[in-house]
């Protein structure tokens, strides 16, 4: 079956990982990728840890952080400093429909790689620009990390326990939670604009800002300081607005544990062996239970104290009280329901081994996502330069020899 995107070829000029995220997920749906790299160098984040270990133990040059963003794709190392290697680019992306990059904004102008450029030879490009604050405005040439845009956003003010709590300042998620939006929005809005130009055969520039992205994934908290003008509080583990919505101790670690509706309170009440808690007037309604949280959540860890995790698991799932384990990496992939939907997937990788990756979420019925492996620094270079270049083996021997790629 056909994919999505099977007639679609990008060129993928961005490292990090929020662009090269987009990228990766057009190229799931099945687009040709060419990413470019720079000669003995690759992507910045193919010398981030951790890397993969070989069988004496040591490291190797894959790397995680590289994987992350960047199955499916065809490595070719051309030097975009040098004039021939800008040429090489523009020849490239002359037969591409999408170009992603992350460089500062303007940064790509010098090599004349920048939208206007690009287009003077494409007309109907689709160009998605990703940087930390957009392409305008005073923050527009700062250079941004992910932990800053987590600060810069919000996201941090409202994680982490609450103030006076032990430990209670504001908390940056590990997960790297600012480039994932970003990657993602990004691939939302190149897919717009595809239908856009299908529909009209008219190209266009994306400008896509980190910060904003972030803002947006705020959501919630964001929407509720605009309508009210109250500035949200961390809160720790527990929903400001839910009650029970909490991490609540076990008998040998932790369970999530949350009711958004009364029914279901009453439903944890009954499997915990703590009827009276549904006639208990602190804990009528949701209000109530919020008012009165301390005191519920006693009671409550008063019972699955008794008990281990994966027995009220089994438990409160049975009795209609929605709960979670806390899982760590070793437990979320023995899951039974992550084996049942096979979220790890081993593909071939350019050395003869094989490397984990992890299935798309996209799961279409008629035109199934495909996971490529990650590259190898440079392996597609001859292969798509020659290919769909044209450039013959002589050609590609004088730009070798000049360090163009």
């Amino acid at each position: 079956m056909a994919q999505i995107l099977a007639s679609i070829k990008v060129l993928d000029l961005s490292r990090y990982l929020a662009a090269p995220l987009c990228a990766s997920i057009l190229g799931d749906m099945g687009a040709t990728v060419y990413k470019i790299e720079r000669p003995g160098v690759g992507d910045d984040n193919r010398h981030l840890g951790p890397f993969r270990k070989d069988a004496a133990g040591r490291d190797t040059e894959l790397s995680a952080a590289f994987m992350a963003g960047n199955r499916g794709k065809q490595s070719i190392t051309i030097d975009i400093a040098h004039p021939e290697g800008a040429q090489l680019v523009r020849e490239l992306a002359a037969q591409c429909d999408v170009v992603i990059e992350n460089h500062k904004a303007g940064g790509l102008k010098k090599y004349g790689l920048d939208y206007e450029s690009i287009r003077a030879i494409k007309p109907d490009i689709v160009y998605c620009s990703v940087t930390g604050f957009g392409q305008d405005g005073p923050y527009a040439a700062r250079p941004a990390f992910d932990s800053v845009i987590q600060a810069m956003s919000g996201l941090m003010s409202v994680c982490g326990q609450a103030d006076g709590a032990p430990g209670g300042e504001p908390m940056r998620s590990q997960v790297l939670i600012a480039d994932t939006a970003a990657g993602l929005y990004a691939a939302i809005a190149v897919m717009g604009a595809l239908y856009h130009r299908r529909e009209t055969g008219v190209g266009q520039y994306i400008d896509l800002g980190m910060l904003e992205t972030s803002v947006s994934v705020c959501g919630l908290f964001a929407i509720s300081y605009l309508m009210n003008g109250i500035v949200p509080q961390r809160s720790g583990n527990s929903n400001p607005s839910t009650a029970p919505s909490d991490v609540l101790r076990t008998k040998d670690s932790y369970l999530l544990v949350i009711c958004s509706t009364n029914a279901q309170f009453h439903n944890l009440c009954r499997a915990l062996g703590r009827p009276e808690m549904i006639e208990d007037p602190r804990f009528e309604n949701n209000a109530a239970r919020l008012v009165n949280r301390a005191a519920m959540r006693e009671a409550i860890e008063s019972a699955l104290i008794t008990r281990s995790t994966a027995e009220w698991s089994d438990i409160l799932e049975r009795a209609g009280a929605p709960c979670g384990a806390i899982n760590r990496m070793d437990m979320v992939f023995d899951d039974p329901q992550i084996l049942h939907r096979g979220v790890r997937v081993d593909v071939p990788y350019g050395d003869g081994t094989t490397v984990p990756v992890l299935r798309s979420p996209l799961r279409f019925s008629e035109t199934p996502v495909r996971h490529g492996s990650p590259p190898m620094l440079g392996e597609y270079t001859e292969k798509v330069l020659g290919e769909v270049l044209g450039k013959s083996r002589e050609q590609l021997d004088v730009l070798r020899a000049a360090k163009v790629i």
